[in-house]
């Protein structure tokens, strides 16, 4: 008889957000009950304690990007605030909420009609103008069923030579971001996911992922230097940050949905992977973001063992061993 696995317990002793997808990815649980677990996000743990923090109008504290008489002294003293509607949505995409569910359904509805952006008073489902926010835009417009191509056919065009994105291509930049490329490319995935795609974000898709997997998702092309080391340390909630676990859950969504067998310069960034899983079989979190939360998801306790990343890096793992297994 087999011995329970004591991670995939651990993972299992948490909230519907993780459970569900534990059961999804790592133990392939009957559909049927994979999707009753997800299911619960909208009423108990965190899906439901943020959804408990929306206002009337759909929108979290009173903004689109930023909460409402938001003071720029506040970022610089203690950081971005995270509790504006971006943010609050792309989590609860994260964590999983039903998309069909009536309580999404009305708050993308809701946000339609009542949310518009700091920057330009544009309607949040027209997009802002920075690449990394129209990224999680889409992101979360095309998992919760709003229409943004027109988003999608701009960062289409926003692409720089070397494949990739970055929001100071506006100042001139002429050099990719891996953070903002990957905002763009999570977005592009969900839309294709969505809708199959066009011939352009394909395109564009395909562009970006080159542009990571030449630099084996961390380096600089030009010395093979780490581009940031904090790439190499993970952290969550991610919000626009990268770094190489969530460049690896990419990559395996992507392969996922094309079918495609893992690209072998992934291998390094799995090998550092393995380097920094503890001795009990779990990740810890190294590092988190300074800033307003509505409250902290998972322990939140830094260089301690994180369900989150535990639950990514699992299951990144676990489809690049499968594919090993095959190919062996």
């Amino acid at each position: 008889m087999t011995q329970p696995d004591p991670v995939i317990e651990w993972l299992l002793d948490s909230d519907p957000a993780i459970r569900w997808q534990v059961m999804c990815d790592l133990i392939d649980a009957p559909e049927t009950d994979w999707m009753a677990e997800r299911a619960k996000v909208e009423a108990q743990g965190w899906g439901a304690r943020l959804l408990t923090c929306q206002d009337e109008d759909g929108q979290w504290a009173g903004g689109a990007f930023l909460p409402a008489g938001f003071d720029p002294r506040e970022w610089r003293e203690r950081g971005q605030p995270w509790t504006a509607t971006n943010f609050s949505l792309s989590q609860l995409r994260e964590f999983g909420l039903d998309p069909a569910c009536e309580r999404a359904r009305r708050t993308v509805a809701s946000i339609g009609a009542n949310a518009h952006w700091e920057e330009g008073g544009q309607p949040y489902w027209n997009g802002e103008v920075e690449e990394c926010i129209n990224g999680r835009t889409v992101a979360d417009g095309a998992y919760f069923g709003i229409d943004v191509s027109s988003i999608v056919e701009r960062l289409t065009g926003e692409r720089l030579e070397d494949g990739g994105w970055n929001c100071e291509r506006c100042n001139g930049s002429i050099r990719s971001s891996f953070a903002i490329t990957i905002n763009v490319l999570e977005g592009l995935l969900e839309f294709e996911r969505a809708t199959g795609g066009t011939p352009q974000s394909r395109e564009a898709r395909r562009t970006g992922e080159e542009f990571l997997l030449k630099r084996d998702l961390f380096r600089r092309l030009g010395t093979g230097e780490p581009a940031d080391e904090r790439f190499l340390h993970f952290l969550h909630p991610n919000r626009w940050h990268y770094d190489i676990l969530r460049a690896l859950d990419y990559f395996r969504s992507s392969a996922l949905l094309t079918g495609s067998a893992p690209d072998p310069r992934l291998g390094e960034a799995i090998a550092h992977l393995r380097f920094c899983r503890l001795q009990d079989g779990r990740w810890p979190l190294d590092w988190t973001l300074p800033g307003r939360v509505w409250f902290e998801i998972d322990e939140g306790v830094v260089g301690q063992p994180s369900r989150w990343i535990t639950l990514r890096a699992m299951r990144v793992l676990r489809w690049w061993d499968a594919h090993a297994s095959v190919n062996a």
